[in-house]
């Protein structure tokens, strides 16, 4: 069976290069038969660094997603036996990483934003579009975010972004590839900056944004639009945006879920005999049943007539919550008929008619 190299280095499949570097690092440490004299930290530093040989190289890392194997991943070349205390560790796996596949970007990555936005109860059933306008770094259209025109090919890399060099290290003799510090990876240079951006690639904007917020959605949740934050310098990856939406309260209905929950009172005597109801939806006045002998607390029901459920055709209901009105004075009629009426229901459990 083939081994999980991600379970080995403790991170998720779908985790970035970055991630993988780290952990990498951190097991390294703990596992270098040089710090760690258990019996098992060689066996287990080895296993570790055949994983990062993988995992760490983007085409060695795609053959294992989909066969399960990459064949000719070691770390023969070099010798870790060398370690010495005091050393600069974080900068010898720097130089490591960057010979597997760990290119730097010549930019710099978009930050990603946060923003609010209130919406209504009658929103909420429909779904709505806000029109958002943020303080951002936008990708520059002058030069389509390169920074420059007229690119020739980097002199010092021969447009391969990365330079290879021997560095002698207390691990022996060391080859490393590491991003050209020439083009900052790219390969390439402008023969002319762009003044728009002064090469930058971004440029300070606010531009509105417009965000669709989906049918359904609850109060507090985010939305995340993939690349919809500051855009990265020199083709650099975007940051994302995240949208915080607040519900305001609404005084006609409480939510439960996809349901909408309204209270209503009725008298005595419908609630006795039973009648119609006219009620409030988002949808406009609606007519209930009141069914006779309905009682206080009792819940009556308008099939579809709540909110939307997120990413689902189905409706909630209209919960109408029954109070039944006990009026505080009657007249001297009005109390010997209930009195007539609770001596008739009195015979009717006696069986008397």
């Amino acid at each position: 069976m083939a081994k999980d190299y991600y379970s080995i280095l403790g991170v998720e499949k779908g985790s970035s290069q970055e991630d993988i570097k780290k952990a990498y690092k951190k097991l390294a440490k703990q596992y270098h038969p040089d710090l760690n004299k258990e019996a098992s930290a060689s066996d287990k530093f080895k296993e570790i660094n055949e994983a990062a040989a993988v995992l760490g190289d983007p085409d060695k890392r795609k053959q294992y997603d989909q066969f399960g194997t990459a064949e000719g991943s070691n770390f023969s070349g070099f010798d870790y036996r060398d370690f010495a205390q005091g050393f600069n560790f974080d900068d010898i796996f720097d130089q490591f990483f960057s010979g597997m596949g760990f290119k730097q970007n010549r930019g710099r990555a978009g930050r990603d934003l946060a923003a609010e936005v209130t919406i209504s109860l009658d929103e909420v059933l429909h779904g709505t579009t806000r029109e958002l306008k943020l303080q951002r770094f936008t990708t520059c259209s002058a030069c389509d975010g390169k920074g420059g025109h007229s690119f020739t090919t980097c002199s010092t890399c021969q447009g391969q972004g990365m330079v290879r060099q021997a560095r002698r290290t207390p691990f022996g003799v060391f080859a490393s590839t590491t991003t050209c510090g020439t083009c900052k990876g790219a390969g390439e240079r402008p023969e002319k900056t762009c003044e728009e951006c002064d090469g930058e690639g971004r440029m300070a904007s606010r531009e509105p944004l417009k965000v669709k917020i989906p049918a359904g959605i609850e109060d507090g949740m985010k939305l995340r639009l993939d690349g919809e934050g500051e855009a990265g310098s020199l083709g650099a990856p975007n940051g994302d945006l995240y949208v915080i939406v607040s519900v305001e309260n609404d005084e006609r209905f409480a939510r439960e879920g996809s349901d909408l929950v309204t209270e209503q009172t009725i008298s005595f005597v419908t609630a006795c005999i039973g009648g119609e109801l006219e009620v409030e939806t988002l949808n406009g006045t609606k007519k209930i049943d009141i069914p006779a002998g309905t009682q206080n607390g009792e819940e009556l029901r308008l099939d579809g007539e709540g909110l939307a459920e997120l990413r689902s055709r189905h409706k909630g209901d209209l919960v109408v919550r029954i109070t039944i009105e006990v009026p505080k004075k009657i007249s001297k009629k009005q109390a010997e008929l209930l009195k007539e009426f609770e001596k008739e229901g009195k015979k009717k459990i006696l069986g008397l008619f």
